[in-house]
């Protein structure tokens, strides 16, 4: 978990692009956490964003 969210949303778009799943950059008890969309299920969180790998272009 992390407390800044440019290293957060970063690290999201990394692991997208690593594991080429969408990935959910979410927040809970005031810090931010990445998991595999599929992982996170109807927890109970505030999400920020989802990142999708195949809704980008190529890794520059």
């Amino acid at each position: 978990m992390s407390h800044d969210l440019s290293l957060a949303q970063s690290h999201a778009f990394a692991l997208s692009r690593t594991l080429m799943v969408p990935v959910t950059l979410f927040r809970v008890d005031g810090e931010f956490a990445v998991l595999p969309t599929d992982e996170l299920g109807g927890a109970d969180v505030e999400t920020l964003v989802e990142y999708d790998p195949f809704e980008f272009g190529p890794a520059h």
